[in-house]
């Protein structure tokens, strides 16, 4: 009798703190994004496409390569926990650490100049030199710091920066309180190198992650990972300033987006879809005991291997997926070089790479 009682106890005290110990995350109701697309039929069913994708050349000692970029000699960066960035071979051999930003670099591209532009979510936005010096372009706007500056674009005339920071509120790694509280917190915003201005373009938005400049320069894709859906944010002609949706009820939580710089955008998408956050888009109570939970403890995103093309109308024209000890999961970036996508991946030990034909079409 004495155990029952001090069980009903545990049970009782463990219960009274998932529902009334305090939490710093304020979550809000909002419409969620839809059904989950169906994993079994339609466009973004099972595949197995991802289940054979040739990984590059390990890195000793270094893990979780988030973004990749491409320089004109077809040389690939990446940035790794830690801090370090790492150049490999357009074979993707012979990786050798090119710089360490201090931080946790997450956005890669390659300015015309050839230095490196990053997105660190520790240290803000930065630049890379040529001989691996690291210099910081900027870590706030309108007073307000950066705490997740997350990914990047630049023009092609090499004068302004287009980066996200994807929570005001929420620092590296806490992504998925962020997506439990649902409080806008995220920005896009533009850095001008010439004059080291940094100018908000767009907030309130949740976890605003990927963006890549689309053609002619006119808008700027942006995908919000908080409602599994992108935005195009027009920068000129008379819709300049505005936002609309792009692409909407994707089947995973959209991370960086890539334009191939013709007809296609890739969009890498870690994780599928969680049925508990989308049922839980209208019951914020129930979203702050999860927040408790994931406060003390990860509380991972279940993994896959996902990723989507869509064209310039923002409709599906290719879905890869995988799932296994063989696949590469949780991929954060797809970047199409030549006849590859070269992947990346928050949970990899390196870069991997797939042929694009593996991937084309739809189920």
């Amino acid at each position: 009798m004495k155990r029952r009682t001090l069980l009903g106890a545990c049970l009782a005290a463990g219960l009274g703190w998932l529902l009334f110990a305090p939490t710093r995350v304020r979550p809000v109701a909002w419409e969620g994004p839809g059904l989950t697309p169906s994993r079994t039929g339609g466009p973004y069913a099972d595949n197995g496409r991802l289940d054979r994708a040739e990984r590059l050349a390990p890195v000793p000692g270094l893990q979780a390569p988030e973004s990749v970029a491409v320089d004109p000699r077809g040389r690939l960066y990446s940035g790794f926990a830690g801090g370090a960035v790492v150049r490999f071979e357009p074979d993707g051999t012979a990786p050798e650490v090119v710089a360490t930003t201090g931080g946790r670099p997450l956005g890669l591209r390659v300015h015309p100049d050839g230095t490196l532009l990053v997105a660190d979510a520790l240290r803000g936005l930065l630049r890379v030199g040529l001989d691996g010096a690291v210099e910081v372009l900027a870590t706030e706007a309108e007073g307000v710091p950066f705490r997740f500056t997350d990914d990047l674009d630049v023009d092609r005339a090499g004068r302004f920066v287009y980066f996200t920071d994807a929570s005001s509120k929420y620092g590296w790694p806490h992504e998925l309180l962020d997506l439990l509280e649902h409080g806008g917190h995220g920005r896009v915003l533009r850095h001008d190198l010439q004059t080291g201005e940094t100018t908000v373009l767009a907030r309130g938005l949740n976890f605003p992650n990927g963006v890549t400049l689309g053609p002619g320069e006119e808008y700027l894709l942006v995908t919000e990972t908080g409602t599994a859906r992108i935005h195009r944010l027009w920068l000129s002609g008379e819709r300049a300033g505005t936002l609309e949706i792009f692409a909407s009820n994707l089947p995973g939580y959209p991370d960086n987006v890539r334009w191939d710089g013709a007809d296609t955008f890739w969009v890498a998408l870690p994780s599928r879809r969680s049925p508990l956050l989308d049922a839980t888009a209208r019951q914020p109570w129930l979203r702050r005991v999860i927040a408790r939970l994931a406060e003390r403890t990860r509380l991972p995103l279940p993994e896959e291997s996902m990723l989507v093309a869509l064209d310039l109308k923002g409709r599906p024209v290719a879905f890869a997926q995988g799932k296994g000890t063989a696949s590469y999961g949780y991929i954060t970036q797809v970047l199409p070089v030549g006849e590859s996508l070269i992947l990346s991946s928050l949970h990899g030990q390196t870069l991997a790479r797939v042929p694009m034909t593996q991937v084309w079409g739809l189920a």
